[in-house]
């Protein structure tokens, strides 16, 4: 019969309790961000009734939309008890503008942001980091410096002249790509075709985003490898005749696959409301450009109800980021002081 050990046992105790501490933390963040959202929107926020209706309705029908949207009760603490029982159950009401649903709004939009924004981010975390541990192998070579130099002048150069440019040049000279909207009007009914005219439109803003994101990837990745590669258990695979490929990839890309993490999950919250600028010049109907529209129109419902999801994104991807620290690192006890 097995025995657990003394510090086994010890330190499932001390991995519980981090997690409680965890999600206690998780939570209080929440709140307090919640919190600020609503204050922030009720001081700088208009009635929605002047906002959204015509100022010529009758007298009794802005009563009843005065009652629909809570505005006759007081601020404190009624309004503000049903603000935050409303945002953590995900009911964020009505959006001004569209007069539906907000979560409608929410699930009917995310798949497309996610559908470009999660295959540029694939795709250039596939690209960069294996080139930036090919060029951390090849320091001081041509591959090496060029793809440092791409790195840096991506890094350092804004997205959206990039996008503005490969837009002009691409769809309104050549008119290789099409402008905006998710398939063509109206869209294929062959499942197939439906597919490719997807691909088709998604095109332009998934090769702007790849061209503008991987560069980073690569220059963050080589700048963490080159330090591995000095490491004594780097120097002793080497000498032991260990290939090149198993040493880099093996050896190597496991070592520096904490943070390389961390950047992954923390870029998570981007894939929601991170498109703002891509979604927007290309006319593309996703979260950003319905955030960006919901702002200039006032619609702080959904506002606030896509800056909470950010937040929850944000805290979730830094709480993930915890836990797969100590299964990527096995130097890393979660949980464990040191």
């Amino acid at each position: 019969m097995a025995y657990k050990s003394i510090e086994t046992i010890q330190w499932g105790k001390r991995l519980k309790g981090y997690f409680l501490k965890k999600i206690i933390y998780v939570l209080v963040v929440l709140y307090i961000i919640a919190t600020l959202n609503f204050i922030i929107f009720q001081a700088t926020s208009k009635n929605p009734v002047d906002i959204i209706f015509n100022p010529r309705l009758p007298p009794e029908y802005k009563e009843r939309l005065k009652t629909l949207y809570g505005i006759d009760k007081p601020l404190f603490p009624d309004r503000y008890l049903i603000y935050i029982r409303n945002t953590f159950t995900l009911n964020f009401g009505y959006s001004f503008t569209t007069r539906t649903l907000v979560i409608g709004e929410i699930v009917a939009r995310l798949p497309k942001s996610l559908l470009l924004l999660g295959s540029a981010f694939v795709i250039s975390v596939l690209i960069g980091v294996p080139l930036g541990v090919f060029a951390a192998s090849k320091r001081g070579k041509k591959v090496d410096v060029l793809a440092t130099g791409f790195g840096l002048f991506t890094w350092a150069a804004p997205i959206f002249f990039v996008q503005l440019f490969f837009l002009l040049l691409l769809a309104y000279y050549f008119r290789f790509f099409p402008v905006g909207q998710f398939t063509d009007v109206p869209p294929p009914t062959d499942p197939f075709a439906y597919m490719v005219n997807v691909l088709y439109h998604m095109a332009l803003p998934l090769i702007t985003l790849v061209l503008a994101d991987f560069g980073s990837w690569a220059l963050y990745t080589r700048n963490m490898m080159l330090d591995t590669l000095t490491q004594d258990y780097m120097v002793t695979a080497h000498a032991k005749g260990v290939k090149e490929r198993t040493v880099l990839f093996s050896h190597g890309l496991r070592a520096i696959l904490p943070p390389i993490t961390t950047m992954m999950l923390l870029a998570i919250p981007n894939l929601i409301t991170g498109s703002v600028i891509t979604e927007y010049i290309f006319a593309w109907p996703g979260i950003g450009k319905w955030l960006l529209d919901s702002m200039v129109a006032l619609d702080y419902p959904a506002v606030q109800a896509l800056f909470f999801i950010y937040a929850i994104l944000t805290v979730g991807a830094n709480f993930l980021a915890d836990l797969l620290y100590g299964w990527l690192d096995p130097r890393i006890r979660v949980g464990v002081r040191r």
